[in-house]
């Protein structure tokens, strides 16, 4: 029978931060490496890298703050709700909806299916078809419980990091048998220099680092509701920044700065050269493992926040039912996947690349993180009574700076990539059309915290 008493705090801290571990490391350091060495120089490749994992890591720290004073299975929709109001929740759970994360789900999986095409030729609707059956199949694997999807997760991740640092070692075996890259055959131009390289490299750079904001949306779940989600956010990001800067110091040292500037494929182009045909192979097994992982984390999260959404808007309360006895929002999910089979479906039609992809992302990604960071402020205000378990260092200086970078990156991301960016912009427009027409949200941000409040009574009663 379903109920919709909500989560429960099962997941050990551990287990977490493999699950925000795997929210945030995917294969796309193999392609956003080479387009960071592309815009900047040797002299700062590595320093853009550090600084992507510092100023994650004070993002975090605004995030751990708010999701252990408001536990919520939104996660940052919770927290813009309750700081800018319902309207403002709304939106930005329909961005992440029909954005962020359905994209998200539908790209990666369509990457699988492209390198498993290589492979295997699938025809010319056979990576779609892959792709939708790779989703399906998660989505059901989901729908049996709470603890097989996370358990599924923190196994993919343990596989990941541990194909991650083969890579690293192909570097280091490089660098021990004394052989030295080759230089590419044609001089590298870079695309942008200055501050428009620097602006497009951390562009990319985040993109890689992105994704621990998701981790926000376990707050409700932890086992350790006082420390649990900080110790999962920060420690995710450590361990990922201290595995990135690993494989850019691999790749530079088997291809040399040049070559990883010029390559399409760094990871197999290193291995290649390391270990021959086995290490091609290495990568087109990570491939798969990656974009699995980040499915499965997406369909995770991204279910918690449409359940969490719809409690709050009475036309869609149907997908506001949490399934007690698997543990999962099980309507929200299959409305998840549901929207990535769409997308996939609409994928096989057209031909959209990586780059067009990080287009269409970044802006709303951006934007709403900078709502975010000032919401931390504005909740510090509004609700001083609350206790905060973590308190950010440095306030309000910290989550100030962060706010900055935000908007600065969203600048950047409307004027530095292109028309995709754009795009992602029309969709949010449509969303405010429909809010147009939803006239019950006008609860205030207080009001919409007591209704959470009064939730959470009558279901410990």
């Amino acid at each position: 029978m379903t109920q919709t008493n909500g989560p429960k705090r099962h997941l050990p801290v551990f287990q977490a931060l493999l699950i925000t571990l795997g929210m945030v490391i995917t294969t796309d350091i193999l392609k956003t490496a080479p387009t960071v060495a592309l815009n900047v120089g040797p002299e700062h490749f590595y320093w853009v890298w550090v600084l992507g994992g510092l100023a994650s890591m004070a993002g975090a720290l605004c995030f751990a703050e708010m999701a252990t004073a408001f536990p919520h299975p939104g996660g940052d929709y919770h927290f813009l709700r309750t700081a800018y109001g319902e309207r403002m929740g709304f939106l930005f759970a329909w961005s992440r909806f029909s954005v962020m994360h359905t994209g998200w789900i539908a790209l990666s999986a369509f990457m699988f299916a492209d390198y498993f095409n290589a492979v295997v030729p699938l025809g010319h609707y056979g990576s779609g078809l892959f792709a939708g059956a790779i989703i399906a199949a998660l989505v059901l694997l989901n729908l049996t419980g709470k603890h097989v999807g996370f358990m599924t997760q923190t196994v993919l991740v343990g596989l990941l990091a541990l194909g991650f640092l083969s890579i690293a070692s192909a570097g280091v075996w490089l660098a021990w048998q004394g052989i030295e890259p080759a230089l590419p055959s044609d001089p590298v131009v870079p695309e942008h220099t200055g501050a428009a390289g620097f602006s497009a490299a951390m562009i990319f750079v985040f993109l890689a680092f992105g994704g621990w904001s998701d981790a926000a949306t376990l707050s409700a779940e932890v086992r350790d509701g006082r420390r649990g989600i900080f110790i999962a956010m920060l420690g995710a990001l450590t361990v990922l920044m201290a595995i990135y800067l690993a494989l850019n110091w691999a790749f530079v040292q088997g291809l040399g700065f040049e070559g990883l500037a010029a390559s399409n494929a760094p990871a197999v182009e290193l291995l290649n050269r390391a270990f021959g045909a086995p290490g091609v192979l290495l990568i087109l097994l990570m491939v798969g493992i990656a974009a699995i992982a980040t499915i499965n984390s997406t369909l995770l999260v991204g279910a918690r926040t449409t359940y969490a959404a719809a409690r709050d808007v009475p036309q869609l309360r149907r997908f506001g039912e949490w399934d007690e006895r698997d543990g999962v929002p099980r309507k929200a999910l299959l409305a998840e996947g549901a929207v990535a089979l769409l997308l996939v479906l609409f994928g096989s039609f057209t031909q959209s690349g990586f780059n067009t992809m990080v287009e269409y992302l970044t802006p709303v990604y951006w934007l709403f993180l900078s709502l975010s960071s000032l919401a931390l402020i504005i909740l510090r205000r509004r609700f001083p009574e609350i206790p905060r378990p973590v308190r950010v260092p440095f306030y309000p200086v910290l989550p100030l700076l962060f706010f900055g970078l935000c908007v600065y990156m969203l600048y950047s991301s409307v004027t530095v990539v292109g028309l995709g960016a754009f795009l992602g912009i029309g969709v949010l427009v449509v969303g405010a059309l429909l809010l147009a027409g939803l006239s019950h949200l006008v609860s205030t941000p207080r009001q919409a915290l007591q209704k959470t409040s009064d939730q959470k009574d009558t279901a410990a009663g």
